[in-house]
């Protein structure tokens, strides 16, 4: 449990695993008239900073569970804490320490140890910097749409795909779409780019070496201005789909780059996935009328809702893709689902054929076909300013 030490008027986080630390710059801190919280680790300190809002952060680097680096990542991805000044008290004194700390959304860096005196100097000018700055607008971060079903080859990738199509507008509207299964890329092949393993360097990486500049060198942009981070479809890669961290990362880094990020979740909830879900706007579901995959899909529906996803943020897509006599009706689907199905999406096997031959979306290849007019009808459900006005309907 974090302590508050004393009520009083600015208040100052401070997070650090000794002991000593924490009561000794506190109490020193509370002289000056702070009121004074603390936290001994970094997830500790996650959650006291969401909920007490403190003014400054007093960061020590050098921590067990999560170093203060990964820390600073994770607040400045959190609209709560994203502009809240961060000060990084620690005894790394290397270049590349502050070099390092500055990348992670640091204001300040101080060595250990320090005079008090020169610790309040700096105490004083980040806060003095923040009551003089002026009030930030509400985060312009990305809007993140997960797309996910219950199992494969039901055309997840496509319609992550055909959905960034639908959502980008130049210079009004950039779009990301992210392949997130390493070992499953299909985008890279189907639209003909060499460079197919943006996704797995990134993975490979340490956490705090996933800066957003080695994020932007990893997209690739087609034709259309859509960028995407692709997967290798190198059957080896899948085993990094265990670095939970550098998803975490990778997603917080994504979300500065651009006005939506769509990630292609594949099939099924892996530990990476279950750490994105809360990320996620609103979240694609996608199936098709076929009886056994209406029961798995709402199954993992029901899943989805007991991690605490939000009824109104599940958009369930019915995508029919081959022709047949034999699928099930929506209004059956819907009922079996006990949820509503937002857009039903008609056959169009010719459509994705010639677009994979010209290497192109196809979206962009017949906006007017009656499939990708129900893939705009989503796009309009997305929309922010459109879901405000009514769209919905």
């Amino acid at each position: 449990m974090y302590a508050k030490l004393k009520a009083m008027a600015e208040r100052i986080l401070i997070v650090d695993d000794d002991a000593d630390t924490l009561r000794l710059v506190g109490l020193m801190l509370q002289r000056q008239g702070y009121e004074v919280i603390a936290a001994s680790n970094g997830p500790q300190a996650l959650k006291v900073a969401e909920e007490e809002e403190p003014d400054l952060i007093l960061l020590d680097v050098m921590m067990p569970e999560m170093d203060g680096y990964e820390v600073a990542r994770r607040l400045r991805a959190n609209p709560i804490t994203a502009s809240t000044p961060i000060l990084m008290f620690t005894a790394k004194s290397q270049i590349d320490d502050k070099l390092v700390g500055f990348e992670s959304g640091a204001d300040d860096y101080l060595t250990k140890p320090t005079h008090p005196a020169e610790l309040q100097a700096h105490v004083r000018a980040l806060l003095a910097r923040r009551a003089h700055a002026p009030k930030k607008k509400a985060s312009t971060t990305a809007m993140v749409i997960g797309v996910l079903a219950a199992r494969g080859g039901l055309g997840v990738t496509s319609m992550a795909l055909n959905l960034g199509a639908a959502l980008y507008q130049p210079q009004a509207a950039e779009v990301i779409v992210a392949e997130m299964v390493p070992g499953n890329g299909t985008l890279g092949l189907d639209l003909g780019f060499e460079d197919r393993e943006g996704l797995d360097r990134l993975l490979r990486l340490p956490p705090q070496e996933i800066m957003r500049q080695k994020v932007l060198e990893s997209l690739v942009r087609h034709t259309s201005g859509l960028k995407l981070l692709l997967a290798s479809e190198k059957p080896a890669a899948k085993t990094l789909i265990n670095q939970v961290d550098q998803y975490v990362v990778l997603l917080a880094r994504l979300i500065t780059l651009t006005n939506f990020v769509i990630l292609d979740l594949g099939n099924g909830i892996f530990p990476f996935t279950a750490r994105l879900l809360p990320s996620c706007q609103q979240l694609l579901i996608v199936t098709e009328p076929a009886p056994n995959t209406v029961l798995h899909t709402r199954a993992l529906l029901q899943d989805l809702k007991q991690m605490g996803i939000g009824e109104s943020q599940l958009i369930v897509v019915l995508n029919n893709r081959v022709r047949s006599e034999t699928i099930l009706p929506a209004a059956e689907v819907q009922n079996r689902l006990a949820h509503p199905v937002a857009v039903t999406i008609t056959p169009a096997p010719e459509l994705f054929h010639m677009a994979i031959h010209k290497r192109t979306i196809p979206f962009l290849a017949q906006r007017d076909n009656l499939a990708m007019r129900q893939i705009e009808k989503l796009a309009a459900i997305i929309r922010p300013e459109e879901k405000n006005t009514g769209a919905r309907g």
